[in-house]
């Protein structure tokens, strides 16, 4: 996780673990290791003084310490109302629920057959070789549930790969439908899955549930050999639900990538929305955004400008019959400084 960010960026940064309040609700931003997170701000520290309040209160009448008392249904529904005191009636949260287990549990089992939709998971392929990700396990079981690094799976491929997905994804998590995704690499070994292997695990997850329960991308590739072969073959054949391109090229090695292109790109893009006009498949999935605040440096050549969404504009105006869904929102988290933006956020949203 950390890999994404240089190391004058995570000298930065202490382990939220460590620097941030243990609440059952984050009360700042917290870091994924693909972005530095923006200082905590004046309502963020408001919540987290009257979470503090609250549960301490509350933990006494239970006979428990504070700690133990956030980790409870009702240590979730007082973060909820300390939201609401601080920031108003968002959440339809009661006190009760707040300060009575049984009220807690009541509310949390009526809400168990919620629909839960996740937008983007990944497996890969049973020969994948590429050790890279083993660390995102590893950064896991150091930082968040330490579990990970004792239990059989410890930190081997096969975490990654379609039996533990299907375990994790539907049987260990209240997930109903989940969209499968890939991710494009310059060197096709690193790819996780093909298009036909996403296409056939949404044929085996939908045949095994007798539902509709797994949706999912094919991924295009522009100025890759043979891209828009791939891009016909997978309209005739896969007939995915929709489609997924990373702008910067390659997302792991965005300094050396051969790849990156413009949503804007006339010449190059538009002839593949004609044809996902054309085919009724008009939904189309962008990665962009999560730049260091070092980007230049970080990422030499020039690759990071492809991660900004000043390419957007022109293609959402020429191409209005094309849904365009930009994941991380280019998010600008290389802000020296986030004040304006964040006082501007506070006004609009």
């Amino acid at each position: 996780m950390g890999m994404y960010l240089s190391e004058r960026e995570r000298s930065q940064l202490r382990p939220a673990e460590m620097a941030a309040f243990e609440s059952p609700l984050p009360t700042q931003v917290i870091s994924n290791g693909e972005f530095n997170p923006l200082p905590q701000t004046h309502r963020q520290r408001q919540f987290e003084d009257r979470l503090k309040d609250l549960s301490e209160g509350s933990a006494r009448r239970l006979g428990m310490d504070r700690r133990q008392f956030l980790r409870t249904s009702c240590g979730m529904a007082t973060a909820f109302v300390a939201l609401n005191d601080v920031f108003g009636p968002i959440f339809d949260i009661s006190p009760a629920e707040a300060a009575q287990p049984e009220a807690a549990a009541e509310r949390a089992n009526g809400l168990a057959g919620q629909f839960i939709l996740d937008d983007q998971v990944h497996f890969v392929r049973d020969d994948y070789k590429v050790e890279d990700i083993l660390g995102l396990a590893k950064y896991a079981g150091q930082h968040w549930n330490p579990a990970l690094l004792k239990d059989q799976l410890g930190m081997s491929l096969d975490r990654y790969k379609f039996e533990n997905f299907l375990k994790e994804v539907y049987l260990d998590s209240d997930t109903k439908v989940a969209l499968l995704s890939g991710a494009p690499f310059d060197n096709p070994a690193a790819w996780f899955l093909s298009n036909d292997q996403i296409k056939l695990a949404n044929q085996t997850v939908n045949s095994i549930a007798g539902s509709k329960r797994l949706l999912f991308h094919s991924l295009f590739t522009p100025a890759q050999p043979g891209w828009m072969e791939e891009v016909d073959r997978c309209i005739a054949e896969v007939r995915p639900n929709s489609w997924k391109g990373y702008t910067i090229g390659d997302p792991l090695q965005p300094q050396t990538t051969k790849y990156p292109w413009r949503l804007d790109d006339e010449k190059l893009v538009y002839p593949f929305y004609e044809k996902a006009v054309k085919a009724g498949i008009t939904t189309v999935c962008i990665h962009k955004g999560l730049l260091p605040k070092d980007y230049e440096t970080a990422i030499p050549g020039g690759a990071w400008k492809y991660a900004n969404v000043d390419d957007l504009p022109k293609a959402a105006k020429d191409w209005p019959q094309i849904n365009f869904v930009i994941y991380h929102s280019a998010l600008r988290a290389f802000l020296e400084d986030p004040d304006s933006e964040l006082a501007e956020f506070e006004k609009n949203g």
